[in-house]
């Protein structure tokens, strides 16, 4: 399921060993999400992906709020990096980030190939920040 949202396999495994993986399940698997502490008090999702029948549908919210709760007693911030996305960029908005910083050509320099969101390129990581 994590390929759905991180396509390239070298990037998950990137994070997989390190991050706690959390799944919502409500009769059937809706979603997975994994996070790493990046730093004390400071934590990212590395990903999130809700099985597409059942996107927009408030799972993603549920799941990102649940995430901040547990978090929220151990840590400051939470954040999650996606491309720039207008659609991806205002549902984290809306669970409550704001803008953080970029990371230029992310997706050039570490994607062994070009990656394409609703047939637009890739090219930098969009950091977005909630306090908790």
């Amino acid at each position: 399921m994590l390929l759905i949202a991180d396509e390239q396999i070298s990037m998950i495994e990137k994070y997989l060993y390190r991050g706690e993986m959390f799944a919502l399940y409500d009769n059937d698997i809706k979603g997975i999400c994994v996070v790493t502490q990046e730093q004390s008090g400071v934590y990212e999702i590395k990903n999130i992906v809700i099985v597409p029948k059942y996107q927009r549908k408030g799972y993603g919210q549920n799941l990102i709020s649940f995430i901040a709760d547990y978090y929220k007693n151990s840590g400051s911030q939470l954040y999650v990096g996606t491309g720039d996305s207008p659609m991806i960029l205002q549902f984290y908005e809306k669970c409550g980030f704001a803008k953080s910083h970029i990371v230029k050509n992310f997706f050039v320099d570490y994607y062994d190939h070009p990656m394409y969101e609703n047939g637009q390129q890739l090219v930098d990581m969009i950091y977005l920040k909630k306090h908790l």
